[in-house]
Formats: C-alpha cells, structure tokens, sequence
C-alpha cells in the first residue's frame, strides 16, 4: 500500500474511531464524561481532516 493510501486508511480509522467516541457521549449520563467524549471526538475529527487535505495535495502528514 502506499503512503497516500495508508494515510487515508488511517484518516478513515480516525473518522471511524470519532463516531464511536460520538456515540458514546451519547449514551453517557455524566455530563463531564459526556464532554470529555465529544473534545475528543472533535479533535480526531479535525485531525482526519487535516491529514486528508495533505493527501489531497499529495503530502505526507509525518
């Protein structure tokens, strides 16, 4: 596989890990552990993304 491709498999296991985070603080009923989850989230969320745009440009996140 090459880089792009194991970049973006990876980006798609952030995406992935995000949505579990998501539904997690869904099913939470403390709402600081409910916070924590959705920060979390959030973060992968943003860093998917950042390393989906250096694929697109053809760069390496590392």
């Amino acid at each position: 596989m090459s880089v792009s491709g194991e970049s973006r498999g990876r980006s798609q296991q952030m995406r992935a890990k995000a949505q579990e985070l998501i539904e997690a603080a869904d099913r939470s009923t403390d709402p600081e552990e409910r916070k924590r989850l959705k920060e979390k989230a959030r973060r992968l969320q943003e860093q998917s993304e950042r390393e989906g745009t250096m694929d697109d440009r053809g760069m390496d996140p590392m």
